[in-house]
């Protein structure tokens, strides 16, 4: 269990952000700094966080006002990401605060980051010429909430004040999987149109609000006036489904220099937006009403247990990389590239498009919890020994009462077929069923 030991606060100029406990290279801090110095840009990173904010207090699918929860904050050296989803799962969103935008140093470690309602009250007042001084972490809030604290402890008795300011961290265990996910979907991302200065503000203030009751969908695709959606997909266009989930995006809209439209080939879309030392990034899952917890984009390389000692090795060798090199192992980038893959689904990578690469986070749970709250891998490996070879491509798979016909060739996981209803909705977009699973891990002899 963890807890913030207090709150993050904004007054007199000095804008202190609470930490909860920190995985960080020297090991667990129970009482983290990341940053203490200047923003220079000011208003660009208060309306930032007030964007993940509002993210993350909204459920989009059948829109409804939310509890927020906790960004993830990792500290990269020369760069901080603060990470979050909607309540409904279907929008992440990452705020990569850049070292150009501070005048300070930037440390390295990972945790959750406390925005809590007054904290958004008033980073709403913050100016474009306010000067703020920022604290991220406990040196920072000793400062700002030592007079506070001592009037607590003094009215109210010690164990009394530790109640009004610790609380649970609220980081929900969806958004482990729903981490690991969202890498391997942005590492297929490809950038196909951007929109610059005044076409860039237009569009964002175009945007329905959230709280829209039709949930707009089509190809967006580039005007001279921005961006416009049509029913016909073209050359520089990309899928978008729920227009208004991009809506948080009007906090920022006089500071955006520039967007790019990014998409993949299962009509997945993702904006990148440019601001004054500072990208936010939000990324879309197809439907409306999927989550990325539940893509299982993953499920192929969980199933592999040969790739396990190969991120063992690279995992111990992490140091909170703002990009990864994964030319310095000395192994095939095969088997380089798989083990990153897979230790993104522990949380201890994203993956950023705008520079190819991944990067470095530290999340305080464990890859085999991962694997056990997958209910599609554990329901495989369940159905292993009801797998039967019928020929040189055709399997059939027992599963309760009934049975399922696979067809699983040289191709592998990408050509796999299922006759279930998971396959006939989703085929493979979404990641494999149980049933192909289950033949993958019989070929392979993966029975753990």
């Amino acid at each position: 269990m963890r807890a913030f030991a207090t709150q993050s606060a904004l007054s007199d100029g000095n804008l202190a952000l609470a930490l909860a406990p920190a995985l960080t290279p020297s090991g667990v801090e129970l009482a983290p700094s990341f940053f203490s110095g200047y923003a220079v840009h000011p208003q660009v990173l208060a309306r930032g966080l007030l964007v993940l904010a509002d993210i993350t207090a909204t459920r989009y699918f059948k829109y409804t006002p939310v509890s927020m929860r906790d960004p993830v904050l990792s500290a990269q050296g020369d760069r901080l990401r603060a990470e979050c989803f909607s309540a409904c799962n279907g929008v992440y969103a990452r705020l990569d605060l850049l070292e150009s935008g501070f005048d300070g140093r930037i440390d390295f470690g990972t945790s959750n980051v406390d925005i809590g309602v007054e904290l958004r009250a008033a980073l709403v007042r913050v100016g474009q010429k306010d000067k703020l001084h920022v604290n991220i972490g406990s040196d920072g809030l000793t400062t700002t909430h030592s007079d506070q604290l001592d009037i607590f402890s003094s009215a109210l008795g010690e164990s009394q004040a530790k109640t009004i300011h610790e609380r649970p961290v609220e980081m929900p265990d969806r958004w482990l999987r729903a981490l690991g996910n969202a890498a391997e979907i942005h590492r297929g991302m490809h950038p196909v149109f951007s929109l610059k200065g005044v076409q860039a503000q237009a569009f964002i203030g175009s945007l329905p609000a959230a709280a829209t009751s039709k949930g707009q969908a089509g190809w967006l695709t580039p005007q001279k006036t921005g961006a416009k959606l049509l029913p016909q997909a073209s050359a520089e266009a990309v899928y978008i489904s729920g227009l208004h989930r991009l809506s948080a995006l009007k906090r920022i809209m006089t500071n955006v220099q520039a967007i790019s439209f990014y998409g993949n080939d299962i009509n997945q879309c993702m904006v990148l937006v440019e601001l004054p030392g500072s990208r936010l990034t939000l990324s879309l899952t197809t439907e409306l009403w999927e989550g990325y917890s539940g893509e299982g984009t993953l499920l192929a390389s969980l199933a592999n247990q040969e790739l396990l000692e190969d991120a063992d090795t690279i995992g111990a060798m992490l140091e909170f990389d703002a990009l990864i090199d994964s030319s310095k192992w000395p192994m095939e980038q095969s088997r380089v590239q798989a083990a990153l893959a897979l230790l993104a689904v522990s949380g201890k990578l994203g993956y950023d498009a705008h520079d190819g690469a991944y990067f470095h986070r530290e999340l305080p749970y464990e890859a085999e919890r991962v694997l056990k709250d997958n209910p599609r891998l554990v329901g495989a490996r369940k159905l292993i020994d009801s797998v039967l070879h019928v020929s040189d491509s055709s399997y059939i798979v027992k599963s309760k009462d009934a049975e399922y016909s696979i067809h699983y060739d040289d191709t592998g996981m990408d050509g796999a077929k299922c006759n279930c209803e998971w396959y006939l909705k989703h085929q493979n977009r979404r990641g494999p069923c149980k049933h192909i699973l289950a033949v993958k891990l019989k070929i392979e002899g993966n029975n753990e």
